[in-house]
């Protein structure tokens, strides 16, 4: 599929020059920084992204899209590693997705730093896409006062159920163990030579400091597997890390200026419809597009994307340097509605048009409500059900979205709901809800909500989807056996989306009791009965109306100029489903990210590669386990610098608890540096 490009921009209002440096800490720890800046004699707002990947290996190419472009706009645009990772000096923290008091202590002193270099004007701004995005929300929710606004993509107010550990009260297996893994991989990465060691700036990474804090990081590593395992409910692990919960109880909990953006393609998307509902209006909007967990301007399916580097700088301008541009004359909330449209596992772009709020709760949307009917009917889908779910975290490869669903509906009671064919369209916007009249045969189980826009020729396109652990009916943070044999009421919300549901379609709701990989099963699960008569959907569903909201085209800096050598292997394929029909068993693999090398203009060459597996069989739900392998390279030809991290990680259970594996092996050449395994056995307590 062919692939549109931004346009590269090469003319700006300023020259730009950039450098590396060392901010120190209030501890004297210091952090590795660069720093892109406009050639001029006045002092700049500086925009701040802070977070842990490696800011001379993994994100450099995506840095050179953005960070010039900001300084060629009159901005201090810097990028920081922090603390424990990449060339920065120090240990990493322990609680890397709910967020380390020391991380943030640490983001916050960036900030004031920032503002009090000379060539600042002591007016900050942050932003940062997923992990960074997340970071931007926590620091502005301890409110330096130089922080004035903020850039959020794709972030997780809430890093219990809307991330990628739990959904529902559930473990999501696609993600909770897969990054884990990854991270796990991450964390092992050494600081490089060339730049940790560089004390005379000569660019040729003679010293030995980097090998000594890699061999002290190494030491301090363990499993995050162990610890999201060990917190199966909303607890205070998790609280400690929600700003949803800061927020929802202190709308002045952030006092900068926030900009929210999401894509209804990545799980994290319903952060934005918090944001616009509980921040006050005269400080926050929200975009959320069509897009995979991607910033907006890459031009990776699905589109169409828009120029959103010239929408922050409105953002910035506005708010960092006072300018009067009507960035907050723009709607609360701009998002995308898509029309329907056959399923598929890539779209280059969607159909569909942006549409404005003015408030959030919008007064265009009204909650109708669709009665299921029939007799009760006994749900007990196979252990295979969810194969067809798609990627967790889409990121715009060519097997992310999920595929037609009619295999999947086949394994789930389906409740359909006819579009007149001389109707308007059935738009929505929001977030969808089942209600469900249940009685279970064990304590333990799950239920799953597909909403699908079924076409005349039967093909059936996912929507969105939502679940729910049994024994988190009353919320997630605690969990209350199903009542045996009882009628009991629940209620499944399904994530947000934009859909118009076109005239001669259905709206199918579709219920199944098992979502592998997606969610772990419980145990003694077996099914439920589902009572129609006390049973319905509710849609968020849109009044049409006339929008006029309209994005530039996207552009970027000119590229950082990574190279990719050819090889005669063949990648191997996205996603295979295989099937051992004698055993009965199911096994997915998943290559997460496209491997191979890259040679970086500094002579880097930097390789990973990844393997994920899922396998289930038929036989129960105790067969469910996950296999991650991950393999890292940094190699420095110049400096004769080899580096190879090896991880492997597996989640297997029992009836009684999950079962991890974990092991890292490190080598600097061919000499093993470090080496080990863990072997954990946590409770299930819930999840």
């Amino acid at each position: 599929m062919s692939r549109t490009k931004p346009r590269i921009r090469t003319d700006f209002p300023h020259e730009t020059r950039h450098e590396d440096l060392r901010i120190p800490l209030p501890d004297g720890t210091r952090l590795y920084a660069r720093v892109w800046r406009p050639v001029t004699d006045d002092p700049v707002p500086a925009l701040l992204e802070y977070l842990p990947d490696h800011l001379t290996d993994r994100t450099a190419p995506r840095d050179w899209q953005r960070h010039p472009w900001y300084a060629g706009h009159g901005y201090a645009s810097v990028r920081v590693d922090v603390r424990g990772h990449g060339n920065s000096e120090g240990l990493p923290g322990d609680a890397y997705d709910a967020y380390d008091a020391v991380e943030l202590a640490d983001g916050v002193a960036v900030v004031r730093w920032l503002a009090e270099q000379p060539w600042c004007t002591g007016k900050v701004g942050m932003f940062g896409i997923s992990r960074g995005g997340a970071g931007c929300l926590q620091v502005a929710a301890l409110a330096p006062e130089p922080l004035k606004a903020i850039v959020t993509v794709c972030a997780t107010d809430d890093p219990y159920a809307g991330d990628v550990h739990y959904r529902g009260g559930s473990v999501l297996a696609a993600g909770l163990p897969a990054r884990a893994a990854a991270l796990l991989a991450a964390v092992c990465r050494p600081p490089d030579p060339r730049y940790a060691d560089d004390a005379d700036g000569d660019g040729d990474g003679d010293g030995e400091e980097w090998r000594e804090l890699w061999l002290r990081r190494l030491a301090a590593v363990r499993p995050f597997v162990h610890t999201w395992l060990a917190h199966q409910t909303r607890d205070a692990y998790w609280r400690h890390g929600s700003v949803r919960e800061s927020v929802r109880e202190d709308q002045g909990a952030i006092r900068a200026a926030v900009l929210a953006v999401g894509g209804w393609h990545d799980p994290r998307r319903d952060t934005v419809l918090r944001l616009v509902e509980h921040l006050p209006q005269d400080r926050v909007r929200g975009i959320i597009g069509p897009w995979s967990h991607q910033y907006p301007d890459r031009c990776l399916p699905p589109g169409p994307a828009i120029g959103f580097l010239q929408e922050t700088l409105r953002w910035w301008d506005h708010h960092l340097k006072g300018v009067d541009n009507d960035v907050m004359a723009e709607p609360l909330l701009r998002s995308w509605i898509g029309d329907s449209h056959p399923p598929a596992t890539v779209y280059e772009e969607l159909p569909g048009r942006w549409v404005a709020e003015p408030a959030w709760p919008s007064p265009n949307v009204t909650p109708v409500t669709y009665a299921f009917q029939g007799t009760p009917v006994v749900v007990d889908s196979p252990q295979r059900t969810g194969l067809d779910a798609g990627r967790l975290v889409p990121r715009g490869d060519d097997a992310d979205l999920p595929p037609d669903q009619r295999d999947e509906d086949a394994c789930s009671a389906c409740f359909d709901f006819p579009v007149p064919e001389d109707a308007d369209p059935v738009e929505i916007l929001g977030r969808p809800a089942a209600h469900l009249r249940l009685m279970t045969p064990a304590p333990t189980g799950q239920v799953v909500a597909r909403l699908c826009d079924v076409a005349p020729d039967g093909s059936s396109t996912l929507v969105t989807r939502g679940m729910l652990n049994l024994s988190a009916r009353y919320g997630a943070d605690r969990a209350v056996e199903a009542q045996v044999g009882e009628w009991e009421s629940y209620v499944v919300e399904l994530d947000g989306i934009g859909h118009a549901f076109a005239p001669g379609h259905r709206v199918r709701l579709a219920v199944s009791s098992t979502y592998w990989p997606w969610i772990w099963p419980q145990p003694d699960a077996a099914g439920f009965t589902l009572d129609p008569a006390g049973s319905a959907l509710t849609l968020p569903v849109r009044a049409r109306t006339d929008d006029a909201v309209g994005f530039d085209a996207p552009e970027q800096s000119e590229p950082l100029g990574v190279s990719y050598p050819r090889t005669l292997e063949e990648p191997r394929p996205a996603r295979v489903v295989v099937r051992d029909v004698a055993k009965g068993e199911w096994r997915l693999e998943l290559d997460p990210r496209p491997g191979g090398t890259r040679v970086h203009p500094d002579g880097l060459e930097y390789t990973e590669e990844a393997t994920e597996t899922y396998t289930i069989a038929e036989s129960g739900p105790l067969t469910a386990r996950t296999r991650a392998d991950r393999t890292i390279r940094l190699h420095r030809p110049e400096l004769a610098w080899d580096v190879r991290i090896e991880t492997r990680s597996e989640v297997a259970c029992d009836a009684d608890a999950f079962l991890t594996s974990d092991e890292v092996i490190c080598k600097e050449g061919d000499e093993v540096v470090f080496h080990r395994t863990w072997e954990e056995r946590i409770p299930r307590t819930s999840g």
